[in-house]
Formats: structure tokens, C-alpha cells, sequence
């Protein structure tokens, strides 16, 4: 039986801290291959492997030909890689955050045509834990929830897009929204704890990152067991409890 063809990456943003961590670890996966990288500066990259194209963001259109793009970038760089995604029927595994309605929107479109990942947090765990917040709003509708979330100082968005899928499954589950509280300080690689308070008693359930690879890794997973997939919006918690690839 022939061994099935490598899945050909474009990782985008690959100048940003979890794009040097792919770069760094996607060869862990022989499932994969690295055809090209895409940068603000497209200078190169000291994680990038020998031979593997490193672009600027205006020349995106002139990557080699891939079959899945995998991207943690900011949002401005978000609407021409869905374009290009969509003109080269190429599957999107992104993690950037802060985006607009619109971007979503066009996001949504595109997975008429192909593939789309969409999710704030590559964590397994973190996966685990929406299930188990889901649980707990919905057997205790009646006490006050909050979210805080805890993230290095250079971190742009708040809450976070992680908090706020948390709060997608606390509302999901008792039918009311949680409240939030954002931190940025030192170099935390991110935090996040559900707290659920009633009468003389207090539920939390907690995540702590101490390694931004987890990320990483989760990515380079969700992107093997998207391929081969067909057109429409993927949740990597649902990906995850399918098993491998198609």
C-alpha cells in the first residue's frame, strides 16, 4: 500500500512567536511538509528550515502552491490569506484573534469552498475544558459566572479569544453570559479560570499554559486531521474526538 503524499503548509504569520514555534516543530510531523513561510518583513528566519521560501505578506500570492495554510498572524494579513486559501482550494487552520465581523463573515464564506479551523486556543486541554464548562453552567444556571483570563504584556486583545469561547459555552449552557476580566502582565503565556459561585460555595476550573509549543503542537494536529476534508467549519474539540485523517 503506497504511503499518502505529505500535506504541503504555508504557515502565515511566521515571524510572531507561534509562528517561529511551527517552524521550529513541524518537523516532528512527517505527515507534513513546510513549502513556504510568510512574514511582515519576509527577511528570514532562523527557525525556518534550509530551502523553505521565507515571503513578505505582498508577495503571498506568490507562494509555491500548498494545500493547507496555517495561520497566527494579526488581522490585517487575515483577509488576503483567506483569499488566497479560497483562489488555491486550500484548507485554513487559523488561531488570530481580534477579528472583525466582516472578517468573519468572509471567513464563513470561504469555508464554502474549502476547509476552515477557526479556534482561540490550540490547547488539547483547553478543548477538554469548554466540554467541562458546558457541564458545569448547565447543572448550575442560577450562579454568577466569570472569566479571567491572564496573558503576557504584549498581548493586544481582551478578553482573549480563548476567554471569550469560554464564555461561548457558558452561555451555551445556561443561557446567559458570564462576566470577564482581562491581565496582561510579565510573560504569562496565558491563563484562563471559570469561576461559578453560588450560596456558600465556589466552583473553578482552570487552565495554565506554561509553553507556548502546546500551541504550537495542537496546530500541526489540527491541520493533519483537517486535510482531506471537505468543504465547511470545523470545531478542533469535534476533530480531536474523530480520531486521524479522512
Amino acid at each position: 500500500m503506497e504511503e499518502p503524499l505529505p500535506i504541503r503548509i504555508l504557515i502565515h504569520g511566521a515571524s510572531g512567536r507561534m509562528g517561529r514555534a511551527l517552524l521550529r516543530l513541524v518537523a516532528e510531523r512527517p505527515e507534513l511538509q513546510l513549502v513556504a513561510a510568510v512574514s511582515r518583513s519576509g527577511q528570514p528566519l532562523a527557525e525556518a528550515p534550509a530551502g523553505v521560501p521565507v515571503l513578505p505578506v505582498e508577495k503571498l500570492a506568490d507562494a509555491p502552491d500548498f494545500d493547507l495554510a496555517i495561520d497566527f498572524s494579526l488581522p490585517e494579513g487575515f483577509g488576503p490569506l483567506v483569499a488566497a486559501c479560497r483562489a488555491k482550494g486550500a484548507g485554513l487552520v487559523s488561531g488570530t484573534t481580534g477579528l472583525s465581523e466582516a472578517q468573519l463573515a468572509a471567513m464563513d464564506e470561504a469555508s464554502e469552498l474549502v476547509p476552515v479551523l477557526w479556534s482561540a486556543n490550540f490547547s488539547v486541554g483547553v478543548a477538554v475544558l469548554r466540554a467541562l464548562v458546558h457541564q458545569a453552567a448547565a447543572a448550575l444556571p442560577g450562579w454568577d459566572a466569570d472569566i479571567v483570563e491572564s496573558h503576557h504584556v504584549h498581548k493586544k486583545d481582551a478578553p482573549s479569544g480563548t476567554a471569550l469561547s469560554l464564555g461561548q459555552a457558558v452561555e451555551q449552557g445556561r443561557g446567559s453570559p458570564p462576566h470577564y476580566a482581562s491581565l496582561r502582565c510579565g510573560d504569562i503565556v496565558g491563563e484562563h479560570l471559570v469561576q461559578l459561585t453560588g450560596a456558600g460555595e465556589r466552583l473553578e476550573l482552570v487552565h495554565r499554559a506554561s509553553n507556548r509549543d502546546i500551541f504550537a503542537r495542537g496546530a500541526l494536529e489540527a491541520a493533519v486531521r483537517l486535510s482531506g476534508r471537505g468543504p465547511g467549519r470545523y470545531d478542533f474539540g469535534e476533530l480531536l474526538l474523530a480520531g486521524g485523517r479522512p
